[in-house]
């Protein structure tokens, strides 16, 4: 996938243009990590932020939606194709100035692009 590919809905992922996914539990491929808080569109560079309750010190977290492998409506769920782990390492989201920061921004599309492929799962 090309870097930009990082900020783009998969079109196999079930996701509907328009469609509002805050509040949608959110699961990487070894469990649950949080809930969609908001969904945003800065530069181009479409994410999620995701509120991880107490699993991280209820820290929220930034998750490109070049990741989401499925979206499930009638669950309200998301898949990702990282795990846990990876989405704790990813650059720490601390404001909320910082989804309209391109340095910040970058910075996780690089992570995510990074990480090795993953076979899709399902929600």
């Amino acid at each position: 996938m090309a870097i930009e590919g990082i900020w783009s809905y998969a079109p196999d992922s079930g996701h509907v243009e328009g469609q509002e996914l805050t509040g949608y539990t959110v699961a990487a491929t070894d469990g649950t990590i949080g809930h969609v808080d908001r969904q945003a569109d800065h530069f181009g560079m479409r994410h999620l932020v995701v509120d991880t309750g107490v699993w991280i010190f209820g820290r929220s977290v930034l998750v490109p939606v070049g990741v989401m492998t499925a979206v499930d409506t009638a669950e309200r769920k998301i898949a990702l194709s990282c795990t846990r782990g990876e989405v704790k390492a990813a650059p720490r989201f601390r404001t909320d100035s910082e989804t309209m920061d391109r340095v910040y921004l970058a910075s996780v599309g690089e992570y995510y692009h990074r990480l090795p492929p993953r076979e899709p799962t399902t929600t």
